[in-house]
């Protein structure tokens, strides 16, 4: 069986923190791939992204291209509306049959698992798989147990980078050059992406 992580998130955009997460999980997990799958809706984030659904797959699609194990997925950009996990992990399991799926999370959403949208089912269908940078660790004790143990940690190298970030730099007209791969800050600047 075919062990496939799940890096949800609207990429808005993606930039090399997300990339380094995706390659500590497929690591210290043995995953067999990472899949990409940019949200249409987030539940708990509030406003739409700053870029439409197509630039943000693109701009995955780019990020990921050079990497034989990491792949772009339009699936929640093709249901649309809010892209709860549980939907996603079910038609996942419907579509592959053959292979297992762990959603790759960061410190900042292993706090807030207990919150999302059918969470207990959503167990039922995936493990997850904690990503904490050195000076975020993670209160797993706070989890409910069905969450605790379908739960694991991988530590990732500190990177100071977000979404946020880039696109406030952007808009005050500073660089994001390093902050992405050089496929997507080419795209950001050729579409003008997250300008005033």
């Amino acid at each position: 069986m075919k062990k496939i992580g799940i890096m949800g998130g609207t990429f808005d955009p993606i930039h090399l923190g997300h990339l380094l997460a995706a390659e500590t999980a497929l690591e210290a997990c043995g995953l067999d791939e990472v899949w990409f799958i940019p949200s249409a809706q987030p539940p708990l984030k509030l406003g739409d992204p700053g870029a439409d659904g197509d630039s943000r797959l693109e701009m995955v699609r780019i990020a990921t291209a050079s990497h034989p194990r990491f792949k772009a997925v339009d699936l929640e950009l093709q249901r649309g509306g809010i892209s709860y996990s549980y939907d996603t992990a079910k038609a996942l399991r419907k579509q592959h049959p053959d292979c297992s799926f762990a959603y790759i999370i960061g410190s900042d959403r292993i706090n807030d698992l207990s919150q999302w949208h059918r969470n207990e089912e959503l167990a039922e269908l995936v493990t997850f798989i904690g990503v904490e940078r050195p000076d975020e660790a993670a209160d797993t004790a706070a989890l409910p147990v069905y969450l605790r143990d379908r739960l694991v940690l991988a530590v990732m190298p500190q990177i100071g980078i977000s979404s946020t970030d880039i696109r406030h730099r952007r808009l005050s007209g500073y660089s994001v050059r390093y902050l992405v791969t050089d496929g997507v800050y080419e795209y950001i600047a050729e579409k003008g992406l997250y300008e005033s």
